[in-house]
């Protein structure tokens, strides 16, 4: 004859959670969100969360203009920073802060020319692209817009000598300066 073994093992059998069930009060939905909106609402009134705010990057290129020289790329790439700050403020109340990065072109070379960095209030008070800015030394070089030396034939206009009093020194002063 077969016998069958039964073993006990260490499971909870299921007649336990169907005892332990019977006496389990089940609270209708409705009364659990009752009470998570109070709760949910007190949260929120004792400590708010907090805003995120956060920082705009804008990265714009531009491209240098026939006969245009450094100066002109800079007063132009302050111009659109200044509008680019201002749109980004404008756009979104949560910016505090923006970075913009110019960069310019001239017959394929790109150099950054400028960074503006200014906070939200900062921009407020004083919403003058100079004061913010920051100028990259090298961008002139780089763009191959070294400044137009002299040429040799023309020379400049004469300057006056020096007039010196009797018994005094030299000086080598240039023309119109005082001691």
């Amino acid at each position: 004859m077969n016998r069958i073994h039964t073993q006990q093992s260490s499971i909870i059998p299921f007649s336990f959670i169907g005892q332990v069930g019977r006496k389990i009060r089940i609270v209708p939905a409705g009364c659990w969100l009752l009470l998570a909106f109070p709760l949910w609402l007190a949260t929120e009134v004792i400590s708010p969360q907090i805003v995120q705010a956060y920082t705009a990057r804008v990265d714009l290129a531009i491209d240098r203009l026939p006969e245009e020289n450094y100066e002109t790329i800079l007063r132009r790439a302050e111009a659109i920073a200044r509008a680019a700050a201002q749109r980004s403020f404008d756009q979104d109340i949560l910016v505090t802060e923006v970075s913009i990065i110019i960069t310019a072109q001239n017959q394929g070379m790109i150099a950054p020319v400028l960074a503006l960095d200014v906070s939200r209030i900062q921009w407020k008070q004083r919403p003058d692209p100079q004061r913010w800015v920051t100028y990259f030394k090298t961008a002139r070089s780089l763009l191959l817009l070294e400044p137009q030396a002299t040429p040799p034939d023309s020379t400049p206009a004469a300057t006056p000598p020096i007039v010196t009093e009797p018994g005094t020194p030299p000086t080598n002063q240039p023309p119109g300066e005082k001691r």
